[in-house]
């Protein structure tokens, strides 16, 4: 079945798809996913509106050690701040308002992934 390493990425990526799907099933539009530097990296970047949106995925398959959203610590949120800094430097994308959201993906042995959403943390 492949590495422990290997299984993980395959939770977290599904874990993106679905949040993706998410956003755009709220109607956003989204600009960018994984988007990379030196100092980190940013999930997806999404439009709502006149707002740009950045978005931290924590996936999960079970809350044995929290729920995923538990895993946004405030050492987290300050560095999502600085990434979202240097998004809007190096790239052509302009608002006037600007966000930084978490979802939080459960994705159980059986059924649909859970997603929970929560706006503006940082």
């Amino acid at each position: 079945m492949g590495s422990t390493y290997e299984q993980r990425q395959a939770v977290g990526v599904h874990g993106e798809n679905v949040a993706a799907e998410f956003l755009q099933g709220q109607g956003m539009q989204v600009l960018a996913r994984n988007w990379r530097c030196r100092w980190g990296e940013i999930d997806i970047v999404a439009r709502d509106g006149d707002t740009v949106v950045f978005c931290e995925v924590k996936t999960r398959r079970t809350t044995a050690y929290g729920s995923p959203l538990e895993a946004v610590t405030p050492r987290k949120a300050a560095r999502l701040r600085r990434l979202t800094g240097l998004f809007l430097a190096e790239n052509d994308v302009s608002a006037p308002l600007v966000r930084i959201d978490v979802i939080g993906v459960l994705v159980p042995s059986r059924g649909p992934a859970q997603v929970t959403y929560v706006a503006g943390v940082a």
